[in-house]
């Protein structure tokens, strides 16, 4: 009974680990080289996460910074991962807000 529990217990993570994801290139606009990462995000993730993420990774404070569509416009972040994707696409900009308007 134990291993066909763990057999189940395998497939339930095998399963989990296959869900289903989304990927955004997000280009760092406060740069001239116009640097980009690649994040790829199960789609439940909140778009708040992500935010944080790449923000990390570019090394800008992610509490002032915002995510932009390449048309120039905001996103909420309060939203899931998939929400943001499949209203916005994957290509996405970061810029750490004291630069707007900049």
């Amino acid at each position: 009974v134990f291993l066909k529990h763990g057999v189940e217990a395998n497939i339930f993570i095998n399963m989990a680990a296959k869900a289903a994801a989304v990927s955004f290139k997000i280009t760092l606009t406060s740069d001239p080289k116009l640097p980009y990462k690649v994040l790829k995000v199960p789609e439940a993730t909140p778009f708040t996460h992500v935010l944080k993420f790449a923000a990390e990774e570019f090394k800008v404070p992610p509490e002032t910074s915002a995510i932009i569509t390449n048309d120039g416009i905001g996103i909420n972040p309060a939203q899931s991962a998939g929400n943001v994707f499949l209203k916005h696409g994957s290509e996405l900009r970061l810029i750490p807000r004291d630069r707007v308007g900049a």
